[in-house]
């Protein structure tokens, strides 16, 4: 018994060795020589880790991928010949820009845009319509209004969103850019927690439809600042524009604000100027406010009460 129990010890003293001197996996990036034999999200994956051996641990460029990918369908470039454009940009351009190799007639139709790290970022688009997602490159999905969105000349992605993007054809519903041709983003509290969604363009939020059984009512459980609406307490609903500009220099009377606190829950009145119109909240700084029971605008100008302080703009 005990010679039984010496030699299964040595046995397992020489797989361990064996495995300690077993060569390590090649990690290396492998496609076939005719890399368009692959599926599209194949190629990608392959691509982008082929540029981070070459690049030291470097995200290839939105615009180079997609001209490569381009380059695939349409002109059969191998693998080689995209391994040695890698090489060759990364030679010219040591601080991350590229361009497309001199000669080529590359005019894409559409963008590659990507959330770097889940951070905000922007595409130039080479359409002016509205963009339509074709591809969700991402683990992450992206949703229009959640985490993407467009304006004329510009995709946007958050939150890990990361896809391709075309001219969705449906254009943009007239020439002054307003968006109030119906169309809505979603913003949603799950579990209750407190989120921040883009606003897809400068104007007045409103709430077209509450998609949650808690009840959204704003200042307390969804409002906006300048270029987001919040949303908390669980609430969950479809929002719309009204009254803005997709264009970067719309203005949306946000230059105007009061600022106004109730004090130990006591009734406080605030100057406003009513050449503006009526008020509306736009942050809520403390308390609960909501409209008519913390706070209104009536003949004695903008009050509040029961401890809400808020920030109001102009409707």
């Amino acid at each position: 018994m005990i010679r039984l129990v010496i030699a299964l010890f040595i046995a397992s003293l020489s797989f361990g060795a064996e495995a300690q001197t077993k060569p390590p996996v090649d990690t290396r990036a492998y496609a076939p020589e005719n890399i368009g034999s692959l599926p599209v999200s194949d190629q990608i994956r392959v691509i982008e880790k082929e540029y981070r051996e070459q690049s030291r641990g470097r995200q290839i460029p939105d615009d180079q991928l997609d001209f490569y990918l381009d380059q695939i369908k349409y002109s059969r470039w191998t693998f080689s010949r995209i391994k040695n454009d890698i090489a060759v940009s990364l030679r010219g351009n040591g601080n991350g820009n590229w361009n497309p190799p001199p000669g080529g007639n590359w005019n894409p139709g559409n963008v590659i845009c990507s959330s770097k790290d889940r951070r905000y970022n922007q595409c130039r688009t080479p359409f002016r319509g509205r963009a339509r997602l074709v591809e969700n490159i991402s683990d992450t999905r992206c949703v229009e209004g959640r985490n993407w969105g467009s304006r004329q000349g510009l995709v946007w992605v958050d939150d890990g969103c990361r896809g391709r993007f075309v001219d969705s054809g449906t254009g943009w519903g007239g020439n002054n850019g307003n968006w109030n041709n119906g169309q809505t983003f979603r913003c949603e509290s799950d579990g209750g927690r407190y989120h921040e969604c883009r606003k897809p363009y400068s104007g007045n939020t409103v709430l077209v439809r509450q998609l949650s059984s808690n009840r959204c009512t704003e200042g307390y459980s969804w409002g906006e600042k300048r270029d987001i609406v919040w949303v908390s307490n669980g609430c969950r609903g479809e929002f719309q524009i009204r009254g803005g500009n997709n264009g970067s220099g719309g203005n949306w009377n946000n230059a105007y604000t009061v600022t106004c606190s109730s004090y130990n829950g006591a009734l406080r009145t605030c100057a406003w100027d009513r050449s503006r119109g009526e008020p509306r909240l736009i942050e809520r700084l403390a308390g609960r406010c909501s409209e008519w029971v913390d706070w209104g605008y009536d003949n004695r100008g903008l009050w509040v009460k029961n401890s809400c302080s808020a920030r109001f703009g102009a409707r």
